[in-house]
């Protein structure tokens, strides 16, 4: 019955009939309750409206934290991994007057630009999400695991992954349609030609959000990404 269904195929049928002896669901039950994550899909109430409209929103979310009707406000921020001098004073600057002026941050909990976000948001006393492409018991970076911890107070921490999934290729691009989704916006502060960036900005323009680019010094590669982002009417 399940090969009849357009889209399924004999592989995931034998996936979904055979699921009981891959995936130990109470194994998985105890660590969503020893992190304290709570669930929410598609069905409840409280999954953010926003992210209800893309093309694939996740059918499930595990959340350490809260995520509250205010946090619909929302603005993305993203950029390099490997930033400048330049661009982390941007992600601050911008980031904490807009948490300020009442924005929840939304970001994907990276090195660099995303860091400096979420930080900024907190320093201002603000809310601030953070989109992870790996499951919430495995951090990564696992230096920002007290930060994680930190967000979770002040927002949430928010993965469509089970709570051990250590992040791959695939796992980062699936995050950021989210960090996409979420937001009523996105902000490219710092980014090179190839960057994961510019990847969420075209999912942003997917999706319909307004997307914001900070222009850098004209001699340097870092902000190349951003530049071309407003050559093509950010």
């Amino acid at each position: 019955e399940l090969v009849a269904v357009p889209g399924i195929g004999e592989e995931m049928a034998d996936q979904l009939t055979d699921w009981e002896n891959r995936i130990d669901l109470a194994e998985e039950q105890r660590r969503i309750s020893d992190h304290g994550i709570s669930l929410l899909t598609l069905e409840d109430e409280d999954y953010p409206p926003a992210l209800r409209t893309i093309y694939d929103p996740p059918f499930l979310l595990y959340i350490k934290g809260r995520i509250l009707p205010a946090d619909r406000a929302a603005i993305g921020v993203v950029g390099s991994r490997r930033t400048t001098h330049y661009g982390k004073e941007q992600a601050k600057k911008l980031s904490f007057q807009l948490a300020k002026a009442g924005f929840c941050i939304v970001s994907g909990l990276a090195r660099g630009i995303d860091t400096a976000a979420h930080e900024a948001a907190l320093a201002a006393e603000g809310r601030t999400l953070a989109v992870l492409g790996s499951g919430i018991g495995n951090v990564y970076p696992p230096e920002n695991q007290a930060l994680a911890d930190r967000i979770s107070e002040h927002g949430a921490v928010i993965s469509e992954f089970p709570v051990l999934y250590v992040p791959d290729k695939q796992s980062f691009p699936l995050r950021n349609r989210i960090v996409a989704g979420i937001s009523r916006g996105l902000l490219v502060v710092e980014a090179p030609v190839r960057s994961g960036s510019l990847i969420t900005a075209n999912q942003a323009l997917e999706q319909g959000r307004t997307v914001f680019a900070v222009p850098g010094p004209i001699d340097r590669p870092t902000s190349e990404g951003c530049h071309r982002l407003i050559q093509q009417g950010a």
